[in-house]
């Protein structure tokens, strides 16, 4: 049985050595953070009152579960995550967003991650996080992370308030193959060397097409797989 390695610099070295630069791709929650961003952002709705506290919760919760068990429908699951978005004045959902992010995201921002990513920008990697949670949600805290390339599901967002609604494909399961694809072709970039972190089996149809596919306190799901295929298992936590 393949060993969860816990993060630390010499157990990288020896694939991080080189000297072409690649690209590395993280996924977000419960990868680089100890938690999902979506559903903590749900918790936060919640307990503050800015949504009916015990069906929206029990919505979260039956989606979150859903989603671990990799039966989501994510055009289900957005316009129930999106719907807040869309009742309120953007000024007030920055308000919310900038105490959620200093009480729900912070806590659970790991220094492991952040060192790996260190690593990566060491190498001269060009550094990429693609994720299905929204880019409200996203990129301040891919900012806080001090990666700026993001590929996140876009909220739609017109004469300055959110609709609900969702531009472009969703980045989840093959959903972020496809965003990826446009996004390489876009910066000209390949997945020459690639590498790929994730905790889902979720990500399976992207973890497969990189040369570098890398389990994080991976789901039983993935965590079976990657032992099957001989993939790297290791921990941030």
């Amino acid at each position: 049985m393949q060993t969860i390695l816990a993060y630390n610099s010499r157990h990288f070295l020896f694939f991080m050595n080189k000297i072409s630069m690649a690209l590395a791709i993280f996924d977000l929650d419960n990868t680089l953070l100890a938690g999902d961003s979506d559903y903590l952002w749900g918790q936060y709705l919640s307990e503050k009152g800015y949504v009916d506290a015990d069906s929206y919760q029990r919505f979260n919760q039956d989606f979150y579960d859903q989603y671990l068990a990799g039966t989501m429908n994510i055009d289900a699951f957005l316009a129930f995550q999106l719907a807040p978005l869309a009742l309120h004045a953007f000024d007030e959902l920055i308000k919310w967003r900038e105490d959620y992010l200093s009480s729900k995201i912070e806590p659970i921002m790991l220094p492991a991650a952040r060192s790996l990513i260190e690593q990566h920008k060491q190498q001269g990697d060009t550094l990429l996080i693609i994720t299905a949670t929204n880019d409200f949600i996203t990129a301040p805290i891919a900012e806080k992370l001090g990666i700026t390339n993001l590929i996140a599901t876009k909220a739609e967002f017109i004469e300055g308030r959110y609709t609900g609604k969702v531009v472009d494909t969703p980045s989840y399961r093959q959903g972020k193959v496809t965003r990826l694809e446009k996004w390489l072709a876009d910066n000209q970039q390949s997945l020459t060397d690639s590498y790929f972190y994730s905790d889902s089996h979720n990500d399976l149809p992207l973890l497969n097409l990189v040369d570098h596919p890398i389990a994080v306190d991976p789901d039983p799901q993935l965590h079976q797989f990657a032992e099957q295929a001989n993939w790297k298992i290791i921990s941030l936590r």
